[in-house]
């Protein structure tokens, strides 16, 4: 198949390298300018190899974009963390469609940071594979699989986990695609959940005058700790203090009253 890609940060950086070593025909790349996009010189250094054509994300609602991709003659288009949302007439420029890697258990966690909110709202995690319409994340599913949460867990182990996942599910899963095999199905009835970006706001400040859960407050913490970045704070004479929660699982000789260690 000729294929348009979509690709962002290191997961789609993986799934571009890893269709372009599979001899799959690159015919366009989108991304994200700099400053919005990570991994970008390494998603475009694949570029250089295929010799594809490269397009800001700008341009695929104008005109001259569409035009420069329907000039591709592209079968399908492949979208990894690609932050926009795509709608037609780009949808319709692919006779096979267009999919999308998510790191969230569909219908769980549509939307942005699906590695926080299945910690801090206990909801399933997992990875999925499905067709883009225009909604967030709503489109028929290709495959997925749920990644468990283990209670040491913080935001940046279990993005790390739903990375390494989603990578195995579309290679394992992207034969059947090229071949027409792999079903279709419809997301179930659930309503699930779905977060904006702007949504992490809402659980970062941690208010000192407040009573929380323990529980609650803990997978606050946990959710957000993701080095390097800044995550949950307080507020101290007018200053944030960010702060982040460490997590040791206690080992058998420690149990038993040995010597604790990290």
């Amino acid at each position: 198949m000729r294929i348009v890609c979509l690709c962002n940060n290191w997961l789609g950086w993986q799934v571009l390298q890893w269709l372009a070593d599979q001899g799959q025909e690159i015919a366009g790349l989108i991304v994200h300018p700099d400053g919005q996009g990570k991994c970008l010189e390494e998603i475009q250094a694949v570029a250089r190899r295929t010799g594809c054509i490269v397009l800001e994300d700008s341009l695929i609602s104008t005109p001259e974009g569409l035009e420069q991709l329907r000039s591709c003659n592209a079968d399908m288009a492949v979208s990894v963390l690609f932050r926009n949302m795509l709608r037609k007439p780009f949808l319709d420029l692919f006779p096979r469609g267009c999919i999308n890697l998510h790191p969230a258990f569909l219908p769980y966690n549509r939307g942005n940071y699906p590695n926080v909110w299945s910690i801090v709202e206990k909801t399933p995690a997992g990875v999925t594979l499905h067709y883009i319409n225009e909604g967030l994340d709503t489109g028929d599913i290709i495959a997925q699989e749920e990644v468990v949460v283990e209670m040491t867990d913080t935001g940046g182990t279990l993005y790390r986990k739903l990375e390494l996942a989603a990578l195995e599910l579309f290679q394992r899963t992207w034969p059947g695609i090229e071949a027409g095999h792999w079903p279709r199905k419809q997301q179930s009835a659930e309503p699930g959940t779905c977060h904006r970006r702007s949504d992490v706001a809402a659980i970062d400040e941690i208010d000192l005058q407040r009573t929380y859960r323990a529980e609650d407050l803990i997978n606050i913490l946990r959710a957000r700790t993701f080095p390097s970045y800044r995550g949950a704070y307080i507020k101290h004479n007018g200053k944030k203090i960010y702060l982040r929660l460490e997590l040791c699982l206690e080992l058998p000789e420690e149990a038993e009253g040995g010597k604790p260690s990290k």
